[in-house]
């Protein structure tokens, strides 16, 4: 969550997975009205693409087949790893943090399939709130874990929102007031109530990438359709109520869209024989 913000999070908009594959980008640009006059609700942006699982060939086990599978194991069995490592290069977010990203949308389109969040308004999210886990010299691991604790500034009114204590210091170590905690910066009353256990673990970390991400496309997805231009206007400003925060998550959704790495092409499937007729 944005350290000015109202409460938490929010993002924008997923095509279904096979609307995503080859898509064109189109950059839009969102002008923003005086913050004496109600803004327009801005397209929602363009999303990236992303490979689906029908794109990568063999993949071993499909753990999307349980309910219990986690977006981690997703993400691992069904993203190409020359294309995480390219989108890595040219978006200049972390191999290990990208795949976090597509995961846990992968997981969003299952688990609520009318939400339509895409990965690149999450990545522009976690962009803006600690550049995808460096706030603060931090670094997320191979694990997914932080090197350290992410926290944001104090909340103590001071040029932010004022939030005094509200879990004894147990996530943020600040027993006076809040602070947002985590890649995606939440506060600690929305992870309590919101927090999802994202790489299998059985435990929810907000300093973990995979129970952050997933956290937030849930949080999110009680938005309902994401994927409108109302929707997504409305998702965003339940993160940060402002037009420069908008406009900074809309800017760089696009941006992330217009460099990430082409999907591949569908991998060729066998011809199924005709009674023998066909060899």
């Amino acid at each position: 969550m944005g350290t000015g913000s109202k409460v938490f999070v929010a993002l924008a908009g997923l095509l279904a997975l096979g609307l995503l594959v080859g898509s064109g980008v189109v950059i839009t640009k969102l002008s923003l009205q005086p913050e004496s006059s109600q803004a327009a609700s801005p397209q929602a942006p363009d999303p990236a693409p992303v490979p689906s699982a029908d794109s990568l060939g063999e993949s071993g086990d499909d753990p999307t087949a349980t309910p219990t599978a986690d977006p981690a194991a997703v993400a691992k069995a069904n993203l190409s790893l020359d294309w995480l490592d390219e989108t890595s290069k040219k978006t200049n977010i972390p191999r290990r943090v990208l795949q976090a990203y597509v995961g846990a949308t992968l997981w969003g389109a299952r688990e609520h399939p009318s939400c339509n969040l895409n990965w690149n308004t999450l990545a522009a999210i976690g962009a803006v709130e600690s550049n995808h886990g460096r706030l603060g010299g931090a670094k997320i691991k191979d694990d997914g874990n932080a090197d350290k604790d992410i926290l944001g500034p104090q909340l103590n009114g001071q040029g932010f929102k004022r939030i005094e204590d509200t879990d004894n210091g147990s996530l943020d170590g600040d027993t006076e007031f809040d602070r947002a905690v985590g890649p995606m910066q939440f506060l600690p009353q929305t992870w309590r109530s919101m927090a999802k256990d994202g790489n299998g673990d059985k435990r929810a970390d907000p300093n973990n990438i995979d129970d952050a991400t997933v956290t937030a496309v849930a949080y999110l997805c009680k938005s309902g359709n994401v994927g409108s231009s109302v929707g997504w206007d409305k998702a965003i400003r339940s993160y940060n109520d402002s037009d420069d925060y908008v406009q900074k998550v809309f800017n760089t959704a696009n941006n992330i869209a217009r460099v990430a790495a082409p999907a591949p092409a569908p991998a060729p499937a066998t011809v199924p024989a005709n009674n023998g007729q066909r060899r």
